[in-house]
Protein backbone atom coordinates (compact mmCIF):
# COMPACT_ATOMS: atom_id res chain seq x y z
CA UNK A 1 0.00 0.00 0.00
CA UNK A 2 1.09 3.68 -0.45
CA UNK A 3 3.01 5.18 2.42
CA UNK A 4 0.24 8.83 3.18
CA UNK A 5 2.51 11.75 2.62
CA UNK A 6 2.84 14.50 5.16
CA UNK A 7 0.02 17.14 3.44
CA UNK A 8 1.87 20.34 3.07
CA UNK A 9 -0.77 22.88 3.13
CA UNK A 10 -2.52 23.56 -0.33
CA UNK A 11 -0.44 20.95 -2.30
CA UNK A 12 -1.64 18.23 -4.13
CA UNK A 13 0.16 15.90 -7.13
CA UNK A 14 -1.89 14.74 -10.03
CA UNK A 15 -0.78 11.87 -12.15
CA UNK A 16 -1.96 12.22 -15.76
CA UNK A 17 -1.39 8.99 -18.12
CA UNK A 18 -1.86 8.89 -21.89
CA UNK A 19 -2.40 4.81 -22.05
CA UNK A 20 -1.11 2.92 -25.01
CA UNK A 21 0.34 -0.16 -26.27
CA UNK A 22 3.19 1.07 -28.27
CA UNK A 23 3.85 4.71 -26.24
CA UNK A 24 2.27 5.35 -22.70
CA UNK A 25 2.77 8.85 -21.86
CA UNK A 26 2.77 10.57 -18.47
CA UNK A 27 2.74 13.73 -16.53
CA UNK A 28 2.91 14.63 -13.05
CA UNK A 29 1.04 18.07 -11.93
CA UNK A 30 1.77 19.28 -8.65
CA UNK A 31 -0.36 22.14 -7.28
CA UNK A 32 0.95 24.42 -4.30
CA UNK A 33 -1.55 26.71 -2.99
CA UNK A 34 -3.96 26.66 -6.21
CA UNK A 35 -0.93 27.01 -9.17
CA UNK A 36 -0.34 23.76 -11.12
CA UNK A 37 3.71 23.07 -12.18
CA UNK A 38 4.89 20.86 -13.74
CA UNK A 39 7.09 18.06 -11.89
CA UNK A 40 7.89 15.61 -14.77
CA UNK A 41 6.53 14.26 -18.01
CA UNK A 42 7.68 11.04 -20.24
CA UNK A 43 6.78 8.34 -21.98
CA UNK A 44 7.25 4.46 -21.99
CA UNK A 45 8.27 2.66 -24.88
CA UNK A 46 6.47 -0.26 -25.86
CA UNK A 47 6.86 -1.05 -28.95
CA UNK A 48 9.88 -3.47 -28.58
CA UNK A 49 7.75 -6.17 -27.01
CA UNK A 50 5.80 -8.00 -28.93
CA UNK A 51 3.73 -9.69 -26.61
CA UNK A 52 0.85 -8.06 -25.69
CA UNK A 53 0.77 -9.24 -21.98
CA UNK A 54 4.17 -7.99 -21.47
CA UNK A 55 3.48 -4.68 -22.63
CA UNK A 56 0.57 -4.95 -19.92
CA UNK A 57 3.33 -6.02 -16.99
CA UNK A 58 5.48 -3.07 -18.35
CA UNK A 59 2.48 -0.31 -17.92
CA UNK A 60 2.03 -1.82 -14.77
CA UNK A 61 4.90 -2.07 -13.24
CA UNK A 62 5.99 1.91 -14.86
CA UNK A 63 2.29 3.05 -13.14
CA UNK A 64 3.71 1.36 -9.73
CA UNK A 65 6.85 2.62 -9.93
CA UNK A 66 5.59 6.39 -10.83
CA UNK A 67 3.05 6.33 -7.75
CA UNK A 68 5.99 5.15 -5.40
CA UNK A 69 7.95 7.90 -6.58
CA UNK A 70 5.68 11.05 -6.81
CA UNK A 71 2.81 9.75 -4.37
CA UNK A 72 0.00 11.18 -6.58
CA UNK A 73 -3.10 12.04 -4.97
CA UNK A 74 -5.31 11.61 -7.62
CA UNK A 75 -5.11 10.10 -11.44
CA UNK A 76 -6.33 11.45 -14.56
CA UNK A 77 -6.24 9.24 -17.40
CA UNK A 78 -7.46 9.52 -21.15
CA UNK A 79 -10.39 7.66 -21.68
CA UNK A 80 -10.18 5.40 -24.79
CA UNK A 81 -11.81 6.56 -27.84
CA UNK A 82 -13.97 4.66 -29.94
CA UNK A 83 -12.47 3.88 -33.20
CA UNK A 84 -13.25 2.05 -36.49
CA UNK A 85 -10.74 -0.59 -34.78
CA UNK A 86 -11.79 -3.09 -32.28
CA UNK A 87 -8.60 -4.91 -31.65
CA UNK A 88 -6.63 -1.64 -31.50
CA UNK A 89 -9.87 -0.37 -28.57
CA UNK A 90 -9.91 -3.73 -26.96
CA UNK A 91 -6.42 -3.26 -26.65
CA UNK A 92 -6.31 0.20 -25.47
CA UNK A 93 -8.44 -0.25 -23.06
CA UNK A 94 -6.40 -3.63 -21.64
CA UNK A 95 -3.55 -0.85 -21.17
CA UNK A 96 -5.85 1.81 -19.33
CA UNK A 97 -7.09 -0.81 -17.40
CA UNK A 98 -3.87 -2.38 -16.68
CA UNK A 99 -2.32 1.66 -15.60
CA UNK A 100 -5.77 2.15 -13.46
CA UNK A 101 -5.50 -1.49 -11.84
CA UNK A 102 -2.15 0.05 -10.99
CA UNK A 103 -3.65 2.80 -8.76
CA UNK A 104 -6.45 1.23 -7.61
CA UNK A 105 -4.36 -0.93 -5.75
CA UNK A 106 -2.53 1.99 -3.90
CA UNK A 107 -6.14 3.28 -3.63
CA UNK A 108 -5.69 6.25 -5.56
CA UNK A 109 -8.65 7.85 -6.80
CA UNK A 110 -9.15 7.76 -10.77
CA UNK A 111 -10.35 10.51 -13.05
CA UNK A 112 -11.46 9.61 -16.50
CA UNK A 113 -11.51 12.17 -19.37
CA UNK A 114 -12.81 12.06 -23.18
CA UNK A 115 -10.20 12.96 -25.66
CA UNK A 116 -12.31 15.84 -26.46
CA UNK A 117 -12.63 16.98 -22.85
CA UNK A 118 -8.81 17.49 -22.21
CA UNK A 119 -8.43 18.92 -25.70
CA UNK A 120 -11.05 21.23 -24.66
CA UNK A 121 -9.59 22.29 -21.08
CA UNK A 122 -6.52 23.43 -22.83
CA UNK A 123 -6.81 25.13 -26.12
CA UNK A 124 -10.42 25.61 -25.80
CA UNK A 125 -10.76 23.58 -28.97
CA UNK A 126 -11.80 19.91 -28.51
CA UNK A 127 -10.07 19.32 -32.23
CA UNK A 128 -6.86 20.87 -31.42
CA UNK A 129 -3.46 18.85 -32.41
CA UNK A 130 -1.39 17.60 -30.48
CA UNK A 131 1.16 19.91 -31.49
CA UNK A 132 -1.12 23.35 -30.00
CA UNK A 133 -1.90 21.42 -26.58
CA UNK A 134 1.78 20.70 -26.20
CA UNK A 135 2.04 24.50 -27.08
CA UNK A 136 -0.54 25.91 -24.74
CA UNK A 137 0.73 23.44 -21.70
CA UNK A 138 4.39 25.12 -22.25
CA UNK A 139 2.89 28.58 -22.08
CA UNK A 140 0.07 27.46 -18.99
CA UNK A 141 2.56 25.66 -16.93
CA UNK A 142 5.99 28.02 -18.21
CA UNK A 143 7.66 24.91 -19.30
CA UNK A 144 11.02 25.50 -20.71
CA UNK A 145 12.04 24.52 -24.03
CA UNK A 146 14.62 22.52 -22.89
CA UNK A 147 11.92 20.54 -20.70
CA UNK A 148 9.50 19.49 -23.90
CA UNK A 149 10.00 16.06 -25.19
CA UNK A 150 9.41 15.53 -28.74
CA UNK A 151 6.86 12.40 -28.28
CA UNK A 152 3.40 14.36 -27.76
CA UNK A 153 2.65 11.58 -25.70
CA UNK A 154 4.18 12.92 -22.96
CA UNK A 155 2.23 15.68 -22.76
CA UNK A 156 -1.34 14.43 -23.42
CA UNK A 157 -0.49 12.62 -19.98
CA UNK A 158 0.15 16.04 -18.62
CA UNK A 159 -2.86 17.63 -20.14
CA UNK A 160 -4.52 14.87 -18.59
CA UNK A 161 -3.74 16.14 -14.97
CA UNK A 162 -4.03 19.76 -15.98
CA UNK A 163 -7.57 18.77 -17.35
CA UNK A 164 -8.36 16.99 -13.66
CA UNK A 165 -6.62 20.25 -12.01
CA UNK A 166 -9.24 22.56 -13.96
CA UNK A 167 -12.51 20.30 -13.79
CA UNK A 168 -11.76 19.85 -9.68
CA UNK A 169 -11.61 23.45 -9.03
CA UNK A 170 -15.24 23.76 -10.74
CA UNK A 171 -17.85 24.95 -8.19
CA UNK A 172 -15.54 25.66 -5.60
CA UNK A 173 -16.36 29.15 -5.45
CA UNK A 174 -13.93 30.64 -8.01
CA UNK A 175 -15.19 33.16 -10.33
CA UNK A 176 -17.26 31.98 -12.98
CA UNK A 177 -16.77 32.84 -16.71
CA UNK A 178 -19.46 33.42 -19.30
CA UNK A 179 -17.16 33.05 -22.44
CA UNK A 180 -13.58 33.00 -23.57
CA UNK A 181 -13.79 36.89 -24.12
CA UNK A 182 -14.85 37.11 -20.31
CA UNK A 183 -12.31 35.15 -19.45
CA UNK A 184 -9.38 37.37 -20.77
CA UNK A 185 -11.12 40.53 -19.77
CA UNK A 186 -10.68 39.61 -16.25
CA UNK A 187 -7.83 37.74 -16.28
CA UNK A 188 -5.43 39.80 -18.90
CA UNK A 189 -2.53 38.44 -17.13
CA UNK A 190 -3.19 34.59 -18.03
CA UNK A 191 -2.53 35.33 -21.45
CA UNK A 192 0.16 37.79 -21.96
CA UNK A 193 2.92 36.67 -24.14
CA UNK A 194 0.38 34.22 -26.06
Amino acid sequence: MQQKKTIISGERIIMGIDPGTQIMGYGILRVLNGKPSMEAMGVMQLGKYGDHYIKLAKIHARVIGLIEEYLPDELAIEAPFYGKNVQSMLKLGRAQGVAMAAAISRDIPIFEYAPLKIKMAITGNGRAAKEQVAFMLQKILHIPNESMLPQLDATDGLAAALCHFYQSNLGNGDTKYKSWKDFIGKNPDKVKGL
